[in-house]
């Protein structure tokens, strides 16, 4: 990395310091939650409660979206506390600083900041996030950031009741040990249930004693998944199962991308249709409100909305022309440095290549959804999110209403992958509910959220190097022309703390530094405005960066005259974890070294945490690309819930496979061509290859697990079409 301290790094990071040397004694530095508890419960901490009949009730503020945070966390806290896993339920957190995902502001301000001022900004990046109430979930941080705390919380809780009991027993609580949902001393045994008042009533001592993870018999295992059987009997309820006295339903229809506003409505078509009960016009968007949502969504198309823009519209052509300007230009940030290249390229046959990825999109199962709802002074929300306190603030912020009177109530999700950092459908539904002066819920129907969804950003690489003797690398270049879509983001849903939405940013390039042993390499971020709003997606940056990075280490391989196995290996010396995978992942998977017409294809990849090898068996048959197989070997450190690990593996391969073999989003007039699931050419159960995934046994932290799988699947199959004539350069993989 370039340790170079300039001038106007000094300045930033003064400014910072500056403040906080004032500000700090201004500013508590703990908590007290704000938990509210049910008959019976006793409220141990902002993490833990326990009724008098039994029931360990854990407090959760990372949302479940099928990741399985609900019951990893509980897991982990449960294992220390020494619990009946029978007994165990878990809740939404409210807003509250103790809950703050400072782990993933920690990573997000360390990335930002020069390589020796790391440590200062990752210390202030917390301290924002606590001070904000930033909660917030994605970037696999949930097992990552919360392990700590809770930890801690089930070690203090079991503590309180050891002692609890010890007074009962008069004997010295550090005899005492729980298991199974009670406390116990030889055969003497307390349920916690009767010993939970007295316990939360103790002062803990000054040092909490941790077991070792799974000694409570709990983390490590598979356990039931609390969120599953509500999943499986159909009682769970999701934002669209709200019901309230008196509700409408609405349906919306939003602009085009461009800065496009409405220019006119047919009002009195729209209501004509019955049910129809208002129509709300918006600058950038129109909703009906009717009696049904059929209803609303018949009298939006009668309704018709005309948006128009004054300035020019962005289409699948200017978003490629940017693109291309931009990686031209020369224009940009050195975001990773290491030695001096052009020393080593001055001269040199250099051997290059450039890539594509296009937009791609979420689609999830769950279109944007909120039901909102006023009484008095007070307004109510209940929706989907990732992002709870962004969420409340930009509903104030919207409706006026004060933030302390804005209450959201955070349902499961359904289907995230950084879609649901976003608000739209809650503002939306706050100002329709005012407007009518009823409660109204409010769905996007599939076609807007096809339309409207802000996507993963497109990109393009060029990739150099320069080969050594015995087809060594001896430089690396790489440089990305991306939207800076965390930038996008983070003005978006935390504008206070954002720093604007323009220029280069290390997110846009996350994973571009290759794992491998190269002694001069450089990284940089080219920004482009390409006039459409882009938004965080499943393992973000790193879905595309290893696409361009390890398909190109496969080309020089073959330059090389090297087998890409023994290729990479060779240079993951200092990367054992990395190379253990690759090297189980290729005995799994067969691997026969990759040689012409063998249609196998290896990718390798670390993010989050984790570590992740694949090898891919693919085919080509009537024209199109069939993948046979994929076996993918992980090492995420020690595991909460090996079980939930597999299938976010699986999951993620699925989604990589979709990226890399579906439809392309295509921008026409601002607005995707693709309306539904049909247009994306997501992949079937009959065209799902066959998945093999190993998980290595670890004794490291955590790592992530939800992201890790996706980005090396588009480089294996990539890989291997290229062993049967196809190197392709850009996504989605075509023949």
């Amino acid at each position: 990395m370039d340790d170079r301290i300039s001038r106007r790094n000094l300045l930033v990071t003064g400014g910072i310091g500056a403040g906080l040397l004032i500000g700090w004694g201004l500013w508590p530095r703990s908590y007290r939650h704000n938990l509210v508890a049910a008959p019976g419960e006793t409220i141990f901490d902002g993490f833990v409660k326990i009724g008098e009949d039994g029931h360990v009730a854990v407090v959760v503020p990372q949302a479940e979206m099928g990741q399985g945070v609900w019951t990893a966390l509980p897991q982990i806290l449960a294992d220390e506390l020494g619990a009946d896993w029978r007994t165990v339920s878990v809740e939404p957190a409210p807003i509250n600083p103790i809950y703050a995902n400072d782990f993933v502001m920690d990573e997000a301000a360390r990335d930002a900041a020069p390589h020796a001022l790391a440590g200062v900004a990752g210390t202030v990046g917390r301290e924002l996030a606590r001070r904000s109430a930033f909660q917030l979930t994605g970037g696999s941080s949930s097992v990552r950031g919360f392990e700590a705390r809770y930890r801690a919380a089930g070690a203090g809780a079991r503590i309180l009741l050891c002692m609890a009991a010890a007074r009962r027993w008069g004997i010295d609580w550090q005899a005492c040990d729980t298991k199974d949902g009670f406390v116990a001393r030889g055969d003497d045994r307390l349920r916690f249930a009767e010993l939970a008042a007295e316990a939360a009533g103790l002062t803990l001592p000054r040092t909490l004693t941790l077991r070792t993870p799974g000694a409570g018999g709990l983390s490590g295992r598979s356990v039931p998944r609390l969120d599953l059987p509500a999943k499986v009997d159909g009682s769970i309820r999701y934002a669209g199962d709200v019901r309230l006295p008196g509700m409408l339903y609405a349906s919306v229809r939003g602009a085009p991308a461009g800065g496009a506003q409405l220019r006119g409505v047919t009002l009195a078509a729209g209501e004509r249709v019955p049910g129809v009960k208002a129509v709300i016009q918006n600058a950038h968007w129109v909703a009906v409100v009717a009696t049904n949502w059929w209803a609303a969504n018949r009298g939006l198309d009668a309704v018709d909305p005309q948006f128009g823009s004054d300035g020019p519209v962005p289409d699948g052509a200017s978003v490629d022309r940017a693109l291309s300007a931009a990686l031209a230009s020369g224009e940009g940030e050195r975001i990773a440095a290491v030695g001096d290249l052009a020393e080593v390229f001055t001269g040199a046959n250099l051997l290059t290549a450039e890539f594509a990825v296009p937009f791609a999109a979420h689609a999830p199962m769950e279109t944007l959804t909120a039901t909102a709802r006023v009484t008095g002074d007070q307004l109510e929300v209940w929706m989907p999110t990732q992002a709870l306190t962004a969420s409340r603030d930009a509903v104030a912020q919207a409706t006026g209403f004060s933030a302390v009177n804005v209450v959201i109530y955070p349902m499961p999700i359904g289907g995230g992958f950084g879609r649901k950092v976003d608000n739209d459908a809650a503002v939306q539904a706050a100002l329709i509910a005012i407007e009518v002066k009823r409660p109204v819920q409010l769905v996007w129907s599939r076609e807007e959220e096809t339309m409207r969804s802000r996507n993963r950003p497109p990109a393009r690489a060029f990739l150099a190097a320069r080969l050594g003797a015995g087809g060594t690398i001896r430089g690396w270049q790489v440089r990305i022309a991306a939207p800076s879509s965390g930038r996008e983001v983070a003005a978006r849903i935390t504008p206070r703390l954002a720093g604007g939405r323009q220029g280069a940013e290390p997110a846009a390039v996350g994973g571009a530094v290759p794992p491998y042993a190269i002694p001069v390499l450089a990284v940089d971020h080219l920004p482009v405005a390409v006039g459409i709003e882009t938004g965080m997606w499943r393992s973000v940056a790193h879905s595309y960066t290893a696409f361009f990075t390890e398909s190109f280490i496969d080309m020089l391989a073959l330059q090389a005259g090297a087998d890409p196995f023994s290729y990479r290996i060779a240079m993951l010396g200092g990367q054992p974890r990395l190379a253990r995978c690759l090297s189980t992942a290729t005995a799994r998977g067969g691997w026969e070294g990759g040689g012409a017409g063998s249609g196998q294809g290896i990718a390798i990849h670390s993010s989050f945490g984790s570590h992740v090898a694949m090898v891919a068996q693919v085919a080509v048959e009537g024209g199109r690309v069939r993948v046979d197989r994929i076996t993918a070997v992980v090492d995420a450190g020690r595991l909460i819930h090996p079980n939930t690990v597999r299938g976010q593996i699986e999951g993620g391969i699925v989604w990589g496979l979709a990226a890399a073999l579906g439809g392309a989003v295509d921008y026409v007039a601002g607005v995707p061509e693709q309306r539904n699931f049909d247009g994306l050419a997501l992949p079937l159960l009959a065209t799902t290859p066959e998945i093999v995934v190993e998980l290595i046994a670890s004794g490291a932290a955590p790592g992530g697990v939800g992201e890790i799988a996706v980005p090396p699947v588009a480089p294996a199959i990539a890989n291997a079409l290229a062993t049967l004539g196809y190197r392709r350069r850009s996504l989605p993989l075509r023949v």
